[in-house]
């Protein structure tokens, strides 16, 4: 079992990152790199060059509220340095993030950015109640991470471990990004040392989280190589029996994309010129 590496806030790739974004919430999804391979952490706003284009979209559309308030730093940072031609575009800019981003945090952060004229102190000061949030969590997913450790050596019954689980996720949620725990899940049904009877329970639990987590979910699980056929036929038969069949959809046209079946572009050009509202 491995931690993901969070020193890779360099590796996000900045090639139409912002029409990427764009489309993600355009889909109704948590935002990914733009290969795809995995989700936006906050982290990644700790590169400095990234698109500020791409920053203002994710801090606006992000599904992750810590993912779009983390965004929100890189844009402040060097708002008071700017000439005032350039500063004034900035502001309007952070007028429109407050008007329109999904987040009420967001919305309360930039408005008191605005009210303190991106004064230094104030940045620091919300970077570091960010930090205080964020941090407690990942000390509480890399715990958890023991405890599949020990799963791992049989130590544990599927039983304690469901009970852990359910209190692990209980305990990070809102308060881990998304990317990581999404990470932590990938490790699990991915793993050969996992028994299927563990993933199956897992599974069971993901389907009644909210709806646009469990999607991304279990479209991941069903978009792995090298699972068992018997444990696919679970999970296909599964949300058939639990979910609605428009929600099945929706996960399986969103798998397909995981897939490279569809690029993300065709299946919101499918959803435009059907009226379909899956993936929204």
């Amino acid at each position: 079992m491995v931690t993901p590496d969070l020193s890779e806030a360099n590796v996000i790739e900045n090639n139409d990152l912002a029409d990427h974004f764009l489309t993600c919430a355009k889909l109704g999804r948590y935002l990914t790199v733009a290969s795809g391979r995995r989700f936006v952490i906050t982290d990644d706003f700790q590169d400095k060059n990234i698109m500020h284009e791409a920053v203002a979209i994710a801090a606006i559309y992000s599904k992750d509220n810590l993912v779009a308030e983390a965004a929100l730093m890189p844009l402040s940072a060097n708002v008071t340095k700017l000439e005032s031609s350039i500063r004034e575009k900035y502001e309007r800019l952070f007028h429109l993030i407050e008007k329109q981003a999904l987040s009420q945090n967001v919305r309360q952060t930039v408005k008191s950015l605005i009210e303190v004229r991106f004064r230094d102190a104030e940045i620091r000061e919300i970077e570091s109640q960010l930090g205080n949030r964020i941090n407690p969590a990942r000390k509480r997913y890399r715990q958890f991470l023991n405890i599949i450790r020990l799963l791992m050596d049989k130590k544990l019954t599927a039983k304690i471990f469901i009970e852990e689980f359910r209190e692990f996720t209980q305990d990070v949620a809102g308060k881990l990004d998304f990317g990581i725990y999404s990470f932590c899940l990938d490790s699990l049904f991915r793993s050969l040392e996992i028994p299927d009877a563990v993933k199956k329970l897992l599974i069971a639990e993901i389907l009644i989280f909210p709806p646009l987590v469990r999607r991304e979910l279990i479209s991941n699980v069903l978009s792995y190589p090298g699972l068992t056929e018997d444990f696919l036929k679970f999970i296909e038969l599964i949300i058939e029996q639990k979910l609605e069949p428009e929600v099945v959809i929706e996960i399986g046209l969103l798998k397909d994309l995981k897939l490279r079946r569809f690029s993300m572009e065709e299946i919101n050009n499918l959803a435009n010129q059907t009226g379909l509202t899956v993936l929204h």
